[in-house]
């Protein structure tokens, strides 16, 4: 069945916009929202051929008031990633159309080509994921764009940071600490800056093994330390599937070949600084992930886990 009908009430000058940027004799047959985002709805959209068959575009849009206002930079961001990675092996959506300051649609809006695969959250399988994960992240940290996009930002601070209720004290104390000193330098390197398992595409596991098929959501692509998008990924780690798992992926990414920070207490930086950013989004992490199955990940076994994980940061460090 389906629920165009439904999807047109609701975006109609979206999916007018949508149909401009078909092939002569295409037309919308099905759209189908999908789950999993934070920050943006996602639909799927069946595309009908003159010939009979199908093709499927994904349709990017930003409705919440919150994220409306950084609509344009995020779309603009992405826009520019995506034509950037065609010219590269990064398995990447291709670019069909933007309207970031929503001109033509009902809100700020993105057209790009379907992948082919699924997530996997599950614990089943999670050392090969791990080693994918960091050979894909040091292919993306290699693209060298010939206009460097704009400089990475983080949002969190020393002090909007959020302790767990029954965290290690002391830890979360040493942590806060570590990010309150000036960010070290760095030599830059092409950022995902969401790169974590939730937005990465596998296909169905055969008897050649699970395979990346895809790499998705670049809103947030920017320049910086690679140490930044490998914290970020092992802070999701750590909450998926356990601290030891967080810890795992930076060995990963360096025995993929990727190059972190030499001295340890720059290191330390980046994935203090991570992880005490998504203190302040544990609720939204866990939300998207229940839904997409993982119904033991409660926000308060988020919040034990980045506990354990933090701990083990600032206790490994010294």
């Amino acid at each position: 069945m389906t629920n165009h009908d439904e999807a047109t009430a609701v975006i109609p000058l979206t999916l007018a916009w949508v149909s401009q940027h078909l092939e002569v004799g295409e037309r919308i047959v099905e759209t189908e929202m999908l789950h999993g985002g934070i920050t943006a709805q996602m639909r799927r959209l069946t595309i009908g051929r003159p010939d009979g068959n199908t093709r499927v575009l994904v349709l990017r849009s930003f409705v919440d008031p919150f994220y409306v206002g950084h609509a344009e930079d995020w779309l603009n961001r992405e826009a520019d990633a995506l034509s950037l990675l065609t010219q590269t092996s990064v398995p990447a959506p291709g670019l069909v159309a933007v309207d970031p300051t929503a001109t033509h649609c009902e809100f700020p809006s993105l057209l790009m080509t379907h992948l082919a695969g699924r997530t996997i959250i599950h614990d089943e399988g999670v050392e090969a994921r791990v080693l994918l994960l960091a050979r894909q992240l040091v292919a993306i940290h290699a693209v060298r764009p010939t206009k460097r996009p704009r400089k990475y930002s983080t949002l969190s601070t020393a002090d909007t940071a959020v302790t767990p209720k029954g965290a290690d004290a002391g830890a979360w104390a040493a942590a806060i600490d570590v990010i309150r000193k000036p960010a070290p330098r760095y030599e830059g390197r092409f950022l995902h800056r969401d790169f974590q398992p939730g937005n990465v595409l596998f296909d169905e596991p055969g008897s050649a093994g699970v395979r990346i098929t895809g790499v998705v959501d670049w809103a947030g692509a920017c320049w910086g330390p690679a140490d930044l998008d490998v914290a970020h990924c092992c802070t999701n780690f750590a909450l998926l599937h356990g601290p030891a798992w967080g810890l795992r992926f930076t060995q990963a990414y360096e025995e993929a070949g990727g190059v972190l920070a030499a001295a340890a207490s720059e290191r330390l930086y980046w994935q203090v600084r991570d992880a005490l950013a998504c203190s302040e989004e544990v609720q939204a992490m866990a939300q998207p992930w229940r839904e997409a199955g993982r119904t033991d990940l409660t926000t308060r076994t988020l919040e034990e886990r980045l506990d354990a994980y933090v701990t083990a940061l600032i206790n490994t460090s010294g």
